[in-house]
């Protein structure tokens, strides 16, 4: 199908989106604000996001708080120049309804995965996170993963502690060029939360960067076919089912709220709380 470029012109769109998202937005974001866990064990849903550095991890934790929020966030830091992951420490994200409550899904931010096995997380320490063995503010080191006995290793994780729903965030435009150790870190990682039943997707960011079409206008976020095959590249690198994989446009030099990006952020987010609510109700 060729390169980026190649789809520009009308060919570049399918006449209609291969997945409704914009209709759906209002639904998606009432169902996300009123949800509550069935499970009574558990007052929060914890995702975790996981995936090379500068992915977009902590981006989308902020477009998540921009959407509920109604307007521009930033409580995850993020730098867009730094080649090695700017997030250190083990953290959880809980999302304001007023001063008083939170919403009932929480976000954990992790050190992303470099290329090199002595730079960025190990991936011991996510299979740990998986557990609920890492505690909050643990500073990631890769040069020593985290072990039983150590300042940072939580030896009793309750079920709110563990992971419910496990999200792989890549960009859109590096998914035909991640290393084959870049790969091979998040499959083990997914065989991992395999193990232990938990739920998994996917989100391609830089979708704007990644097709010109969509940079244009978001609302051809899932009628790009560049997009689509993309999403069916990393279905088949990683295994991941398509219905499991979501395009965002993070938000980056947005200060009001966008509606076109919301929807694609709610629809994303929507499954992620309906696989971890599956989980836990299996429990």
């Amino acid at each position: 199908m060729g390169g980026v470029w190649s789809f520009l012109g009308p060919s570049a769109l399918l006449e209609q989106p291969w997945r409704e998202v914009s209709e759906k937005y209002q639904s998606n974001l009432k169902f996300v604000k009123s949800y509550q866990p069935e499970n009574k064990q558990v007052k929060h849903l914890r995702i975790l996001l996981h995936g090379p550095v500068g992915a977009g991890k902590s981006s989308f934790i902020n477009s998540v708080d921009s959407v509920l929020k109604g307007r521009s966030a930033g409580r995850a830091l993020t730098n867009a120049n730094s080649g090695s992951s700017y997030t250190r420490k083990y953290r959880t994200f809980k999302f304001h309804k007023n001063p008083e409550a939170t919403y009932s899904f929480v976000f954990n931010d992790i050190m992303g995965f470099e290329k090199d096995s002595d730079r960025g997380v190990p991936v011991e320490d996510v299979k740990l996170a998986l557990r609920g063995h890492v505690e909050e503010g643990y500073k990631f080191d890769p040069d020593q993963e985290l072990k039983e006995g150590v300042d940072g290793y939580n030896s009793d994780p309750t079920l709110e502690d563990k992971v419910h729903v496990l999200v792989c965030v890549v960009p859109a435009d590096t998914v035909s060029v991640l290393s084959d150790e870049m790969v091979e870190k998040m499959r083990e990682v997914r065989v991992a939360a395999s193990e232990l039943g938990i739920p998994q997707l996917a989100i391609l960011t830089r979708v704007d960067e990644a097709c010109p079409e969509v940079k244009k206008d978001t609302s051809n976020i899932y009628k790009s076919k560049y997009l689509k095959e993309k999403v069916e590249g990393f279905h088949h690198l990683l295994g991941i089912p398509m219905n499991c994989i979501f395009l965002v446009k993070n938000y980056s030099d947005e200060i009001e709220s966008n509606d076109k990006m919301n929807a694609a952020i709610m629809c994303a987010l929507k499954q992620m709380v309906l696989y971890g609510e599956d989980l836990l109700n299996d429990l």
